[in-house]
């Protein structure tokens, strides 16, 4: 599905949310929305290994990275196994890296940089737990939609107007 944040921000004015600017696109698709699945990790992605290895259809995994920008909480082959799994993307307070891979792989992927180094995995963050980040609260079951124009939030699925 191709969404158009503009339209649906014109569409549902009373109930879309709009994410500050401050995210880039990073993945192969430029456009993604749907149910939002939360994690709130610092420079550790092992609960984003750990979901982009289940299934994912119909689902954006939004990473509450704190924001850091010391080292990366996806790479090409996390951004592979989501693209497999059926994720439709990601949304990351935080970097990615191997940002060439990541841009064929059919995914969507907004995140704040591109940071080489990858994060330390020790087990640590939480999942679907409400996040707020860039001036919104993400909750779990409630809807993200992001392209080219930005990312916002809807508490629940938005269709694109005709």
């Amino acid at each position: 599905m191709h969404y158009i944040t503009p339209d649906l921000c014109d569409a549902y004015p009373e109930l879309v949310q709009v994410v500050e600017p401050m995210f880039s696109n990073f993945g192969g698709r430029d456009s993604f929305g749907g149910e939002i699945v939360t994690i709130k990790c610092f420079e550790d992605n092992s609960r984003v290994k750990e979901q982009v290895e289940s299934a994912g259809k119909g689902k954006v995994l939004v990473v509450d990275g704190g924001g850091s920008l010391r080292c990366a909480l996806l790479g090409d082959m996390l951004a592979e196994k989501a693209a497999k799994n059926g994720w439709e993307g990601l949304v990351i307070y935080g970097c990615i890296r191997d940002v060439d891979v990541v841009a064929q792989t059919d995914l969507g992927v907004q995140a704040l940089a591109s940071h080489p180094k990858k994060s330390n995995r020790q087990g640590v963050g939480d999942l679907n737990v409400a996040v707020t980040f860039a001036g919104v609260t993400f909750r779990p079951g409630e809807y993200v939609y992001a392209d080219n124009n930005g990312v916002i939030t809807s508490p629940s699925p938005l269709k694109m107007p005709e």
